[in-house]
């Protein structure tokens, strides 16, 4: 079977027995061998096995757990070409499902291994690791070369901690410091003699039982108080890149910063606006948030915690710009119709997920034209990527 394309999470495309059938670990014009693991009404998947004339763009994963692990899946692959293929699947997203087309600015990622600061693995019978793609079936690592280095030094060392079963999230810092989230139903034995003196908190089940529940890190110029379970880029040095798209294109008198987290997007334009407001629903996040404006020396900040709609019927207030950076699931129509009404001169909207990036900018074109494109490869080895449009009222 002839690959003819890669889909939007970097799965090969061709057709079997006339099916639409994606296929794991091929690359466009490559010839394969297929083993069917589902078959539905309207499509197929399936793993490709005995590729012939493999293509220019395949390279040997650096990773001994590729095949196995949920963790990443475009290491396969050059960075050339998933560079290539990033931009070229934003921009037949945006033009396919909104109708929309613009001249894209592609951000490169020089460092393409160990730039994630968090990771979440499961744990079973006392082994740590991921699932499968499409599976329950844990993978076991002692090693994540898209981890921290902290990360993995204390994957290689983690004796002290005894978890039969549950999961563990593992958060690092500019300092390689960490920070261990652990979700067990079972007892956690830990020999906290002999836990590495970098560690700075350990939450069990939202439970402080060492050190503190956050830390600090950096991103750029600037430092940020993190809760254990506040929302931060994974990937500080591209969340840099961020802030200066931001700052080279948004400027007015009042910024809204929605999903704002623990304050980070909104702080990065303490000089381009005169005051800064921020609502987030996580409660611990608008606390660090708060503590960030005063750490950074920003006196015209404003933080709610709450949902959008209920806060901003009491925040009589007039907004020049809204800055949007919501889950990959997208904004939901409350909230569109909230942005619609306030009809602010900018948008800035950051999404990891191009598909449901799409369907809202459908319905804010109606109203905003897109000045800007980013795109930036946040992610790699992965077919994720993240995206930062700008819009401006008609």
């Amino acid at each position: 079977m002839r690959i003819e394309k890669l889909d939007n999470t970097g799965r090969g495309i061709t057709h079997h027995e006339g099916i639409i059938t994606f296929v794991e670990n091929a690359l466009p014009n490559e010839e394969v061998e297929l083993i069917i693991t589902q078959e539905h009404k309207t499509f197929k998947t399936a793993t490709a096995t005995n590729i012939a004339n493999q293509s220019p763009n395949r390279t040997i994963p650096k990773c001994p757990y590729y095949h196995d692990c949920g963790g990443c899946n475009l290491l396969h692959i050059n960075a050339e070409y998933e560079d290539e293929y990033k931009e070229n699947k934003v921009e037949e997203i945006l033009k396919k499902y909104a109708g929309i087309e613009s001249q894209i600015k592609y951000i490169k990622n020089d460092k393409e291994l160990f730039y994630r600061n968090k990771i979440s693995l499961k744990i079973e019978n006392y082994e740590w690791g991921y699932y499968n793609a499409a599976t329950h079936k844990l993978c076991p690592v002692k090693a994540c070369l898209i981890a921290s280095n902290a990360i993995n030094c204390f994957l290689e060392n983690n004796k002290a901690f005894k978890i039969s079963n549950g999961s563990i999230t593992l958060r690092s810092n500019y300092k390689d410091e960490l920070m261990l989230i652990i979700n067990s139903s079972d007892a956690v034995d830990i020999d906290f003699s002999a836990i590495p003196n970098n560690i700075c908190g350990i939450i069990v089940n939202s439970k402080i039982i060492y050190g503190d529940n956050f830390f600090f890190d950096s991103i750029g110029d600037m430092l940020f108080r993190l809760s254990y379970d506040s929302f931060f880029q994974i990937n500080n040095y591209m969340a840099s890149c961020i802030f200066n798209i931001l700052r080279n294109n948004l400027h007015g008198k009042n910024v809204l910063d929605l999903y704002c987290g623990v304050g980070t997007l909104g702080l990065a334009l303490k000089d381009n606006y005169k005051n800064i407001y921020g609502i987030e629903k996580v409660k611990n996040a608008i606390i660090d948030a708060k503590y960030n404006a005063k750490l950074n020396n920003v006196t015209n900040a404003f933080y709610y915690a709450g949902d959008t709609a209920k806060v901003l019927k009491h925040l009589d207030k007039s907004f020049d710009t809204i800055i949007v950076d919501p889950p990959r699931s997208g904004l939901n129509k409350d909230t569109l119709d909230i942005i619609i009404n306030i009809h602010p001169k900018n948008i800035a909207y950051i999404s990891c997920d191009p598909m449901t990036l799409a369907r809202d900018l459908k319905i804010l074109k109606e109203h905003y034209y897109v000045s800007k494109t980013n795109v930036l490869c946040m992610f790699p080895n992965t077919y994720h990527v993240e995206c930062v449009i700008v819009l401006n009222r008609k």
